[in-house]
């Protein structure tokens, strides 16, 4: 069947294009775009119906005056039956991408003009253009640049291309193009008139021990004596807690992780921070590490000295580790609140609950209770019976049963809202948690939640998330390394240079900070912004994302969760046992000269479980291999608690009684070491072969 372009049907109409299409669109049919063919005998109709409102249409044009919307009316009506049953009638439906696509504009000579980003996937142009990708393909091939629908082209290419086809190209800001929350309008600043008191969001952190848990169920025991609607429960991953007809609401979300998931993905739902630290043990890694998130975060914090019951306790040793990491207490003239308390005496629980709400009211803790709801994800998760579940704290508007939402590319009607006590609610305000049922997929964790205004805007803007995630995957990384450090310099994209550094004591750390304090530059300046001993975490690495860091690692090494994280989110770790290879390294690739010429490529992780001592003196390990595999020319790492004991040859590998090449995850054998024989119960074997490159 003969087919008509759009733009030259409009031409033989005498009208513009975009006035065509939106002609077109009243009458019930759907195009792409002015470049989009239509059936001749669709395009016939559509000049029969359009015929009658010609003179309008031109009138419009000439005069904008309101007599062409009086006259179409009746003719539009009529035109939308006719357009229906012509459907029913062709079967024809474009699919929803086609319909969506972005509609291209003319310019006054009428060459399309189509809009593009720094980048496009070749798929992409070829739609844009409504060209078939074998098409650019093989005009890429042309100009000598291999490449696959499904990879990205530069935006000066993508001009030539579309210069290629009687197309310009206009390209869009890097600001505009970034599909984000804003493009899309859901958010907006609330007039101050508006905004109301709301309940403060806590998180609980410290040293692992120092009764973190325990002061929680102080405060859960407290609020039920005085509010018999309070208590604290641990259905949602959120709890309330009522205290003198005042909310406070807690995150269960343990340790720091409230901040560093939250943080890598830019969200900030926490309001104050309570450190807890043992009066009977002081400030510990862990604790200096919630500190540094607390205050990377930006977030107040109060200090619950934990534990003064006990007779070892020793409140101003607390105060002066704690001035030592840069909290200095109020009643030694800082700003930092500290409170005494005993979890299990139950001491200090009120005054610290007076605190939390103190700090809120300095705070003026405000939000707008009558709009369309933003919310977090604070955690979220597949059940099997009732579909993906989501926990939501609400930080912005009223979020209702019934309500259409979007949060990343999922989206959906809200079915049910349980709240922290596991009852169904109909509605939940600024910072109260709830769990809600309805959504299309399960979230991540940390991504913002909008009440929109129906089921099309939130499945177009899931739709183009979706999209926008496919084609940032097709992308390098953006995340810094020591091998690409050089680049991203010479090209303008690094200035400050972030690390985190983990060692097994605190002289090793120092002598790190000292010396790569002197490797500024005038390109880029060193930050150091976390410092620690131990085995690098999981926590160290989600950091890093977050500050786009590099891990150094001195005598330790990451755990298996750590290196996992790792390779997700693309974080460089690099580990030493010599400092000034360390400071080598970061100096080369400051300037421009890192090559290494030996690579390590670590094979697997296996566990001693047992020690057996033969009659020679020596020790042998029986193991199990946790991951990867260990083999028997390989070298060995002796790690205890992450931290590297052992560096050397395995003098022997047995299963049973015959020597074995190499070992698989899921086995055991019995595994010696080259010269050492102080092997635990506990430790951990990592295997590694190093390997030469050429520079």
């Amino acid at each position: 069947m003969t087919k008509i372009r759009v733009y030259e049907l409009a031409k033989e109409l005498n009208i513009s294009s975009k006035e065509l299409m939106n002609k077109i669109e009243s009458l019930g049919l759907e195009v792409s775009s002015h470049m989009s063919s239509i059936d001749k005998e669709d395009a016939d109709l559509i000049v029969d119906l359009l015929s009658e409102s010609k003179p309008s249409i031109q009138a419009n044009a000439d005069d904008h005056n309101d007599e062409y919307i009086a006259e179409e009316e009746p003719v539009e009506e009529k035109s939308i039956d006719v357009i229906k049953h012509k459907n029913r009638k062709n079967k024809k439906n474009k699919s929803k991408k086609e319909v969506e696509k972005e509609i291209p504009k003319n310019n006054e000579s009428g060459e399309i003009i189509i809009e593009i980003g720094e980048n496009i996937v070749v798929k992409d142009l070829a739609e844009k253009l409504n060209l078939n990708v074998s098409q650019v393909i093989t005009k890429l091939i042309g100009m000598g640049v291999m490449a696959t629908q499904n990879q990205s082209i530069d935006g000066e290419t993508a001009a030539i291309i579309a210069e290629k086809f009687g197309a310009a190209v206009e390209f869009i800001p890097v600001e505009t193009n970034d599909v984000s929350e804003d493009n899309f309008g859901l958010d907006f600043v609330d007039k101050d008139e508006d905004l109301k008191l709301r309940p403060p969001v806590v998180t609980v952190m410290g040293h692992v021990d120092h009764g973190k848990t325990s002061l929680l169920d102080a405060i859960r025991q407290t609020s039920v004596t005085k509010s018999e609607a309070g208590g604290i429960t641990q259905h949602i991953g959120a709890s309330v807690a009522n205290i003198n007809n005042k909310k406070i609401v807690f995150l269960d979300t343990p340790g720091h992780e409230a901040f560093t998931s939250m943080r890598a993905r830019g969200a900030q739902v926490t309001d104050i921070a309570i450190l807890v630290v043992a009066a009977d043990d002081g400030v510990m890694p862990q604790t200096i590490e919630a500190i540094n998130h607390a205050k990377a975060a930006n977030v107040p914090i109060i200090v619950a000295i934990n534990k003064i019951d006990k007779p070892t306790a020793n409140i101003d040793r607390i105060k002066q580790e704690l001035v030592e990491n840069g909290l200095i207490p109020e009643d030694w003239g800082g700003n930092t609140i500290t409170v005494p308390v005993s979890a299990k005496q139950k001491i200090g629980i009120d005054d610290l609950l007076e605190m939390i709400l103190l700090v809120a009211e300095i705070g003026e803790l405000k939000a707008n209770p009558n709009r369309r709801a933003v919310g977090t994800i604070v955690e979220a998760q597949l059940d099997k019976g009732k579909g993906p579940l989501a926990t939501v704290l609400v930080q912005k508007g009223t979020l209702k049963v019934g309500d259409m939402v979007v949060s990343g590319t999922s989206s959906g009607r809200i079915r049910a809202m349980l709240d922290d006590k596991g009852k169904r609610v109909k509605k939940a305000g600024p910072s109260i948690p709830v769990m809600i049922l309805g959504l299309s997929e399960v979230p991540n964790a940390g991504d913002l939640l909008y009440c929109v205004e129906d089921e099309k805007t939130a499945r177009n803007i899931a739709d183009k998330r979706r999209d926008k995630i496919r084609e940032e995957q097709m992308k390098l990384s953006s995340k810094v390394s020591l091998d690409d450090l050089f680049e991203k310099i010479k090209m303008g994209e690094i200035k400050d240079l972030n690390i985190i550094i983990k060692a097994d004591v605190r002289g090793s750390i120092e002598a790190l900070v000292q010396s790569l304090n002197k490797l500024d530059t005038e390109e880029v300046r060193i930050n150091i912004i976390h410092e620690g001993v131990g085995g690098i975490t999981e926590s160290d690495i989600m950091l890093a994302s977050a500050s786009n860091a590099i891990v150094i690692g001195f005598n330790v090494r990451p755990n298996l969760n750590a290196i996992d994280v790792a390779k997700k989110e693309n974080v460089d770790i690099r580990t030493y046992r010599i400092i000034y290879e360390a400071i080598e390294d970061i100096q080369n690739a400051v300037k421009g000269m890192h090559a290494p010429k030996i690579v390590e490529s670590v094979l697997g992780r296996s566990e001693v479980r047992k020690t057996f001592r033969l009659p020679n003196g020596n020790t042998i390990a029986g193991i199990y291999v946790l991951d990867g595999k260990i083999t028997r020319n390989s070298k060995v790492r002796l790690l205890r608690n992450d931290v590297v004991i052992f560096d050397g040859d395995v003098s022997s590998l047995k299963r049973f009684k015959d020597d074995a090449r190499e070992v698989l995850s899921g086995f055991e054998a019995g595994l010696g070491l080259e010269k050492y024989n102080d092997i635990k119960e506990g430790d951990m074997l990592e295997a590694y072969i190093l390997k030469e490159v050429e520079r």
